[in-house]
């Protein structure tokens, strides 16, 4: 995250022709999917800077900027990726690179608190009177967007952020698991997350037939809560376990492997000594294909010979903004 954090960035700086630095020899991790990404990231970027061109003389960008929201929550700041304030509307744009969940831009607090830290820098300059929030989540194909208006935006912060802030500066208030748990150190141990978890015990894991649509229904609700705090308590206990902590009934052991080569130029050269072509030959992916000729031209000669299948049925909850699926079963059931 981030390496991908730095490469969007240069990637920006650069395309707005600002002094900056290849960070790529630099990065711990680097591919063609995440280069792509960056690209697309920046291009999305000066579209939004380009529309505020269109309404004010001389917006201002900035590019992973800290701010301060300790007005409201004592010591509080962040760095957000990308602020952009013109007259009348302050721009905060998230880059999440993440593909395990898809994070959505309405009302999420983390953008509030952006969106704060950005009117504490800008709101004497220029009249701002709303907020636009975009995530741009480009392994997730999401780009979320969501516009608040400053008074809005400053009520919640004086009745909701700061109280909440004060409980928790104390040591106050109440746990409360969820989502956000993936994101505490105590996520292994937490026995409040343990309490969440276990309710579906309640339930003894009964064959699906025998629970009514209500009940099936709950435990979607939270299996995928479920299975993360399964997968976070097995990787405290191997790390633990690793450390010398004993756990009853259970011990340490070696994983399965699989063989591989110790030096793969020298397997290629025995191989093609012997007549043989070690190396397999496949097209290029799309995304690959597309950095080889360039977006236009890839549309312009390959465009036609494109298509995107179906995707595969997934069960959601309904909050998600996809149509429903229309599945041939339904199709066939009513003929």
């Amino acid at each position: 995250g981030t390496d991908a954090h730095t490469l969007a960035q240069y990637k920006l700086e650069k395309l707005l022709g600002l002094e900056t630095k290849d960070p790529t020899e630099s990065l711990s991790f680097y591919d063609e999917e995440m280069n792509n990404h960056a690209e697309y990231y920046a291009a999305f970027v000066l579209e939004q800077l380009e529309k505020a061109k269109e309404t004010c003389a001389d917006p201002q960008i900035l590019i992973e900027q800290k701010l301060d929201f300790s007005r409201y929550v004592p010591e509080g700041y962040g760095h957000v990726d990308c602020l952009i304030v013109s007259d009348g509307t302050l721009t905060v744009i998230d880059y999440k690179y993440g593909l395990g969940i898809k994070v959505s831009a309405e009302r999420n607090p983390q953008m509030f608190c952006y969106a704060l830290g950005g009117l504490a820098l800008f709101d004497g300059i220029y009249d701002i009177d709303n907020i636009h929030l975009i995530i741009y989540q480009p392994r997730r194909e999401n780009i979320s967007e969501y516009t608040i208006s400053k008074s809005e935006l400053i009520k919640w912060a004086e009745e909701v952020l700061a109280p909440t802030a004060q409980l928790a500066i104390k040591g106050e208030g109440e746990y409360k698991a969820g989502e956000h748990c993936q994101f505490c150190k105590a996520k292994a141990t937490c026995r409040k997350r343990a309490e969440y978890n276990l309710e579906l015990a309640k339930y003894d894991f009964e064959v699906p037939a025998t629970l009514d649509n209500d009940e099936i229904a709950a435990i979607l609700t939270k299996a995928a809560d479920l299975v993360s705090w399964v997968n976070d308590v097995k990787e405290y206990a191997l790390k633990e376990a690793l450390n010398g902590t004993k756990f009853e009934g259970f011990k340490v052991v070696a994983g399965r492997s699989n063989r591989k080569y110790t030096d793969e130029d020298a397997v290629a050269n025995v191989v093609t000594q012997a007549g043989k072509d070690p190396y397999e030959k496949k097209l290029l992916g799309i995304t690959a294909m597309t950095a080889l000729l360039g977006k236009k031209k890839f549309e312009d000669i390959l465009g036609g010979l494109t298509f995107k299948p179906p995707g595969k049925p997934v069960l959601v909850t309904t909050d998600d903004k996809r149509p429903e699926y229309n599945s041939a079963y339904e199709d066939f059931s009513e003929n």
